[in-house]
């Protein structure tokens, strides 16, 4: 037997395509939770988008009306308040260094070497992130050559240095309390700072970025600390 699916009304496709574009966007979300974006003004900017992927011309008004529905819709999920607690404040630590190789048996094998050079009692860091086909190291600066010397004989993709970790601690609920991640890198996000690695654990969650970024960063984290 055929079953022959009911095409869209007009106004649901135009809400549809508008929803698809604005979720494909985290920033356009941002920017309309905070209330700073005109919907005049992004209907202005989606039309041709929401156009091509209709395949027909949409008059403004209507994509007016999509985005304010949409944004009638997403405001009680927007300001609902995550529920989670801290249990300390915001640690930095400096003179990082980040350095990404080709997975390997042999670059496996010598990791080992990697943890016998830490003495963590004197607060030195080493993050060791496994990809499927990459590692990736976070180390001290100092032992940069050290590192490099020990995957001599391994391929080395990117080295980044000059970096700085902010590390935050919650409650272990922090697992369990979908949102957490995505409002903490969304307000690093808003700030333009770039992370270049984000680890966790079960009640700590580390960014990885740049030197010059360290002070808005530390910043945007209390700010997000201080608001709970």
């Amino acid at each position: 037997m055929l079953f022959i699916l009911p095409s869209l009304h007009p106004l649901q496709a135009r809400a549809q395509a508008a929803r698809r574009i604005i979720d494909s966007r985290p920033l356009l979300i941002e920017a309309l939770s905070r209330d700073i974006i005109s919907h005049a003004a992004l209907a202005e900017k989606l039309k041709k988008d929401i156009e091509l992927e209709l395949g027909k011309k949409v008059n403004l008004p209507a994509i007016v009306m999509a985005i304010r529905r949409y944004s009638e819709e997403m405001e009680p999920l927007i300001k609902r308040k995550i529920s989670f607690r801290f249990n300390s404040e915001i640690i930095m630590k400096t003179g990082l260094v980040d350095i990404t190789l080709v997975k390997t048996p042999s670059a496996l094998s010598n990791l080992k070497e990697i943890y016998s050079l830490m003495d963590y009692e004197k607060g030195q860091t080493l993050n060791v992130i496994q990809g499927n086909y990459e590692i990736t190291i976070v180390i001290n600066n100092k032992f940069r050559d050290r590192v490099l010397k020990i995957f001599k004989d391994e391929k080395i993709l990117n080295i980044e240095e000059d970096l700085v970790s902010l590390t935050m601690s919650f409650s272990k609920e922090f697992l369990y309390t979908p949102g957490i991640l995505a409002r903490v890198t969304r307000e690093l996000a808003w700030e333009n700072i770039n992370v270049y690695e984000n680890i966790s654990t079960m009640t700590e969650l580390i960014f990885i970025i740049t030197k010059k970024d360290a002070v808005r960063g530390y910043k945007v984290l209390q700010k997000i600390v201080d608001s709970e």
